[in-house]
């Protein structure tokens, strides 16, 4: 009787956890970031796109577990292929961004965006970030969200969509969405709600899946629209004091 030796067992080489495609549109930057990218043993690209319409058309095709996108990719707009790739394939979407842009960071996030990198972004976090998103994480940078939030604190219309949804969630689940909007991670919420981060997480994901949010990106979205987070104004003196965010 014929056994396998663990040495032929030990050749036979793991596939990797994280299929990547890479969408920018200059060569050299995909080739960068393939190389970066491929470091990692568990990380394989799988395609490249140099346009919105090959990054839409090689995601239906290859399928992969995350696509890495430049946010001023050429050709069809990047949120609109992040939306449409969303839509047909749910296949999670980071997006890369050289400037704090609130409109369009809000923008790329109602669109079914998993994550936000701004392009200055070290190589080991960028690693951990395509990880964690195909994980079903979301990535929102600190520096990012507390930026957007700060821009959509002050816009004086939010739509409120969902009231039958958030009258799902339990008063102390309502607050962590809330947090969630003001860019707080699980260990800053249980400091601040005096839990341990295990049971903030459970508080997290209970209203993930209430408010059929498919990851924290989502819940940051819900909680400026549906009206969790608004500014006010700290006091009636003196006057044109500054705003800040209601907690």
């Amino acid at each position: 009787m014929r056994m396998n030796s663990p040495n032929r067992l030990a050749q036979v080489v793991p596939s990797p956890d994280v299929r990547v495609l890479v969408a920018d549109g200059e060569s050299l930057l995909r080739a960068a970031f393939r190389a970066l990218l491929e470091s990692d043993q568990r990380i394989k690209v799988v395609a490249e796109a140099a346009t919105g319409e090959e990054a839409v058309a090689l995601t239906h095709r290859t399928r992969p577990d995350v696509v890495v996108m430049d946010a001023m990719l050429p050709g069809l707009d990047s949120v609109e292929a992040t939306g449409r790739m969303f839509a047909d394939t749910g296949v999670p979407v980071m997006l890369l961004t050289a400037c704090e842009d609130a409109d369009r960071s809000f923008a790329a996030l109602r669109a079914g965006a998993s994550g936000l990198l701004l392009k200055d972004t070290g190589p080991a976090e960028l690693l951990r970030a395509v990880e964690a998103v195909a994980r079903g994480e979301a990535v929102l940078p600190p520096k990012l969200t507390r930026r957007l939030i700060a821009e959509l604190a002050l816009r004086p219309e939010r739509s409120c969509p969902g009231i039958e949804l958030l009258d799902e969630l339990t008063a102390r689940e309502r607050e962590v969405v809330a947090l969630v909007g003001h860019g707080l991670d699980n260990d800053e919420i249980a400091e601040r709600l005096v839990v341990t981060p295990g049971t903030a997480k459970t508080h997290v994901s209970r209203a993930m899946v209430k408010l059929q949010a498919r990851d924290r990106a989502k819940l940051v979205v819900f909680a400026y629209e549906a009206g969790l987070v608004v500014p006010r104004v700290e006091a009636p003196l003196p006057p044109r004091q500054p705003l800040a965010l209601a907690v």
